[in-house]
């Protein structure tokens, strides 16, 4: 527990303020064919202050949590800003304030296991898959562990306190075929420590029964027709869409940049099956990857719509945006470190899934693919996107046919959200992801699967 209480700060306020208190705790764990290759734990902790005075802000930080500390952080945090604003005039309208308190601790009640344990847990897993199949050329095993613990107050009235884990097993096994490899890989886990996530070995058995069933099809398998295809997107990939491709051209410092979506504002930018939303901390009932209550400038935080039946219906906002706009903010503003100021970021981002069932959208295509798993990728501010996919099938005639070998898919977001014409009733979560946005932070996204044309890559 963070062992401060910020409440006894705010009368060292003069202007505008947020005072945060951090604490970052890590654990990597790696494995290669049954060898430990990494194994570290770290833990990075400080208190920083952000001021804003007539419109210019000041941020100054500590790795220190001490009394001295943090009142020195609020002193040159004040006077930054300060110094700023007395050398240019700009509008120090006050900034939107939607305060509030929280208090969420997801920890487990479940006895701590040691590091020792841990890596045991990794290799019994490790052996499972060596023993099990006889296939696979090499093996390797992540585990990433992080939690962050919070405290924050504000000179508008918010103050909370979270403590939000996330327990993440990368499992990647490869094969031969024709003398070149062929991998495949599988996340597990998600919100939650450890103990709370993984219950023991034996229960990834059927997992990775599965990913080696896929990887051995994908080792047989053949390299796509390159063009426009129909295409079914599963919610990997429309997940990392819809985050990549959409929802960065839409958080408002980027529109301010120039993004392509600031043209767009109440116009039809997709199908009008697609309303896609970035959500807070519940998603259809369900706590989301990534619980935000309360953002890192104490706003409280709601869902915000982005795509509502195919019409762009706002962007993502901090405070200083949300005023540029006229616009409500819903705590969008996300700071990974203590040492790190809030910016404008996505929380858990997806399109709502529709009324078709998945298996009457693979029925419904001729001739096409199947896209189940992405890898590396790229999108810009225009919305054009390029991304790896890994996992996939052919579509013959509404039956799955071979499984495809690596390729690409690429366009424009907007336009092929355009083309989507079926949007599959179930949801999934992708639980790993890290958005890299000036700085690395956890995001959930996913959804059901979509149907669209879509421009394949080939050998």
């Amino acid at each position: 527990m963070i062992p401060v209480d910020l409440a006894d700060y705010t009368g060292s306020f003069s202007e505008y303020t947020e005072l945060r208190v951090q604490e970052n705790r890590s654990l990597n764990v790696s494995l290669v064919n049954g060898d430990v290759m990494s194994n570290s734990v770290s833990t990075v902790s400080g208190v920083s202050a952000r001021t804003c005075s007539s419109g210019f802000w000041g941020f100054a930080s500590s790795p220190l949590i001490d009394d001295e500390s943090i009142r020195g952080v609020i002193a040159a945090s004040t006077r930054n800003s300060r110094f700023l604003s007395s050398r240019e005039k700009r509008d120090g309208s006050p900034l939107p304030s939607r305060p509030g308190s929280c208090s969420i601790d997801f920890s487990t009640g479940k006895p701590r296991l040691s590091q020792k344990d841990i890596i045991r847990f990794m290799k019994d897993i490790d052996a499972m898959i060596r023993d099990r199949y006889g296939r696979i050329a090499s093996r390797t095993l992540s585990l990433q562990l992080l939690d962050m613990e919070k405290s924050l107050v504000t000179s508008d009235g918010s103050s909370g306190y979270t403590m939000i884990p996330r327990s993440i097993l990368y499992v990647s096994m490869s094969t031969e075929r024709d003398g070149e490899p062929v991998q495949l890989m599988d996340v597990h886990g998600g919100r939650g420590q450890f103990e709370d996530v993984f219950s023991g070995s034996e229960e990834l058995g059927s997992k990775l029964e599965e990913l080696y069933g896929q990887l051995m099809r994908k080792a047989e398998g053949v390299h796509p027709e390159t063009g426009i295809k129909e295409c079914i997107l599963d919610a990997d990939l429309a997940g990392i869409l819809s985050h990549e491709a959409i929802g960065h051209t839409t958080e408002a410092d980027i529109v301010r940049g120039g993004s392509v979506a600031g043209d767009y504002i109440d116009m039809q930018v997709a199908s009008s099956l697609v309303t896609l939303v970035d959500f807070a901390s519940e998603a259809l009932g369900e706590t989301c990857p990534v619980p935000v209550y309360m953002d890192d400038e104490g706003t409280v935080a709601e869902d915000a719509v982005i795509i509502e039946d195919g019409i762009l219906r706002r962007f993502l906002h901090n405070k200083e945006s949300a005023a540029f706009f006229r616009a409500t903010p819903t705590g969008n503003a996300r700071a990974y470190r203590f040492s790190d100021e809030p910016i404008i970021r996505m929380r858990n981002t997806a399109i709502l899934p529709g009324k078709s069932k998945l298996e009457d959208m693979i029925g419904s295509v001729d001739d096409g693919y199947y896209l189940m798993k992405p890898s590396n990728g790229q999108a810009d501010s225009t919305s054009e996107f390029m991304f790896g996919v890994v996992q996939g099938y052919e579509i013959k005639k509404g039956r799955l046919g071979r499984a495809i070998r690596d390729t690409t898919i690429s366009g424009v977001a907007f336009d092929m959200l355009k083309t989507v014409t079926a949007v599959s009733d179930d949801m999934k979560w992708s639980c790993s992801g890290m958005c890299g946005k000036k700085q690395a932070i956890p995001v959930g996204m996913g959804g059901p699967a979509v149907k669209c044309m879509m421009n394949i890559g080939g050998k």
